[in-house]
């Protein structure tokens, strides 16, 4: 016996098995470790689908001149990947936090199936959500998904976390760390006074407690598929249903949801002494063909009110015009006097509009006399030769319902 083993086993209780020093040397591989490297760091840029084997490297340096195996090449590659994992920390959420973000499920409204937009907005310290659905995402549901949710919580949460959706984020700058915000976003957060943050741009694990929620709103709320009659139905019973998941006690936590709800409820800001206006205005005028374009769709008006200037306004249901206070529309009832009505949205040709398509057919209308609410004649517009329900009118204003 070697005094070098006597002496291990003198140090050692139990044999200390083969310990290696120093790195072994990589004779044919050492010239091409840089190349590897440079592989590896491009691939950061490609689809992860489209990115190296090992495998596919070692053929790559075959053809460079490389006279190694295919074993140490598979080594490299598996160390060196290894250096670039990211390494995460659990984080801490104080009360009075938020964290907010849309999904889509299926619904069958009026017996047709359909995919919406459901708003989440979730309290990372007691994991209370509040969640409403809508058509789409865009600004106005956006907006009014903040508004129901500040009055469901009962107070608006010092700080907020998005992603970087284009409804917030016109553009980001600074190599990502900076943020142009757009307008409807500005408007919302100075009447609300909450602190924003961005997640960086394809980390969402940055706002894991909401993505969480989204996930289990889907597989909770939306299964088995709710069968309702509109929007209305639908968001009174996901309303109750995060009231009812109050109730629940999270494995590590040390009350129900509704006991550290408090606890948030205790750091919000006071809501604001008049509500938000979740209303899109747009001043515009009516073209030649009797139509007033609104967030890229055509809608109809009377035909007096072409070449005039129009407001629209829309919300999340619906988007109403109205004349200028400086004109004024002669009516049948008296001078001095505006109309109303109430049509139909008219789209003259196929129209894409972000999420979704809208279509109608444009047919040539004829007037006829109908008694308004306030007792004066109007107009009531029909279509000829189209099957489209009558429309009476009855004001000031116009008012276009979305359609499904």
């Amino acid at each position: 016996m070697h005094w070098e083993t006597l002496q291990k086993i003198l140090t050692h209780s139990e044999p200390p098995g083969y310990r290696q020093h120093r790195p072994r040397g990589r004779k044919k591989l050492g010239a091409y470790l840089a190349r590897i490297e440079q592989i590896l760091k491009e691939d950061q840029a490609m689809p992860r689908k489209q990115r190296h084997t090992a495998k596919r490297i070692w053929e790559r340096l075959q053809t460079e001149g490389f006279s190694g195996g295919y074993t140490i090449v598979k080594d490299v590659v598996r160390e060196l990947t290894q250096r670039r994992q990211e390494v995460f920390v659990p984080l801490i959420h104080r009360p009075g936090e938020a964290q907010v973000d849309f999904g889509q499920a299926v619904v069958k409204m009026n017996g047709v199936l359909r995919k919406v937009s459901f708003f989440v907005m979730a309290l990372p310290y007691s994991d209370g959500s509040f969640v409403m659905a809508f058509e789409r995402e865009c600004t106005e549901t956006f907006w009014e998904g903040h508004v129901q949710g500040f009055e469901f919580f009962g107070g608006v949460p010092k700080r907020i976390s998005y992603d970087n959706t284009k409804i917030a984020v016109a553009k980001i700058i600074g190599g990502g760390k900076g943020r142009r915000l757009t307008r409807g976003f500005c408007q919302l957060q100075s009447h609300y006074l909450f602190a924003h943050h961005f997640c960086r741009p394809a980390r969402g694990n940055e706002k894991g407690v909401v993505e969480g929620q989204v996930k289990f709103t889907r597989l909770n709320f939306f299964v088995p598929v709710p069968q309702v009659r509109d929007f209305a139905e639908l968001n009174a019973r996901l309303r109750q249903q995060c009231v009812e998941d109050r109730e629940r006690r999270l494995r590590g936590q040390a009350g129900t949801k509704a006991e550290l709800l408090k606890g948030d409820q205790s750091a919000f800001l006071p809501l604001p002494a008049t509500a938000f206006a979740a209303c899109r205005q747009v001043s515009t005028t009516a073209s030649s063909l009797s139509l007033v374009r609104f967030d890229a769709n055509d809608y109809s008006v009377p035909v007096r009110w072409a070449h005039h200037p129009v407001v629209a306004k829309g919300d999340w249901q619906q988007v109403r015009g109205s004349m200028r206070k400086d004109r004024r529309w002669p009516s049948t009832g008296g001078s001095g006097r505006r109309s109303k009505c109430v049509l139909s949205p008219c789209i003259i040709w196929r129209c894409w509009n972000a999420n979704r398509e809208h279509w109608i057919m444009r047919g040539r209308w004829r007037a006829g006399p109908c008694r308004s609410a306030s007792g004066f004649c109007a107009d009531a517009w029909k279509p000829s030769g189209r099957v489209m329900a009558p429309v009476s009118t009855f004001g000031c204003c116009v008012s276009w319902r979305s359609i499904p």
